[in-house]
């Protein structure tokens, strides 16, 4: 069921919908230049809201050559995980890619042993990260939003927004016991 379920984060690439966040790179697009030290503003833990609103955070770790590895926790709203991630982006053909592969609770991998789902970049910019289908922002001080296209159940396509928090602004603002 879970599987079935967010196996629709694989296909949400080249597929038109009206999104405010997403955009997808056209049919031969070219990604532009740019190395890790683009994606090295995202360094660091961010907390916030993720899909329903349920608690969501992601973690990158500073660049080990051209690499950045990260991770994502989508919670339950009743506690416990949905479902995690583990990213990368890396320096691919003189551009970035994002790659990722997605996980159940139990560690049991949604996508076969070889295969991941990959975001090729369209745009780098202070402060932004635009990959087809998926883009990174940051959002006010110390803000950060994360947008996927997503295909749902048939052909519909929506754009699942993620907004977060540096970790220690998140872990200022909740009440202490």
């Amino acid at each position: 069921m879970m599987r079935g379920a967010m196996m629709t984060l694989a296909a949400m690439l080249a597929l038109p919908a009206a999104a405010q966040e997403t955009q997808v790179a056209a049919e031969g697009h070219v990604p532009p230049p740019a190395t890790i030290a683009d994606a090295a503003w995202l360094v660091g833990d961010w907390a916030g809201a993720g899909i329903a609103g349920a608690p969501a955070a992601e973690s990158w770790l500073p660049p080990a050559g051209d690499t950045m590895v990260g991770v994502f926790v989508q919670q339950q709203h009743q506690g416990g995980l949905m479902f995690t991630e583990h990213m990368q982006i890396a320096e691919e053909e003189d551009s970035l890619v994002l790659r990722l592969k997605h996980f159940n609770p139990d560690l049991t991998g949604w996508e076969e042993k070889d295969e991941m789902v990959r975001f090729r970049l369209i745009a780098a910019e202070p402060c932004l990260l635009r990959f087809s289908a998926l883009t990174y922002r940051c959002d006010g001080e110390g803000g950060l939003i994360v947008a996927v296209r997503m295909q749902g159940e048939g052909e519909t396509v929506t754009e699942q927004v993620f907004r977060f928090d540096r970790r220690e602004k998140a872990a200022a603002a909740e009440p202490t016991p």
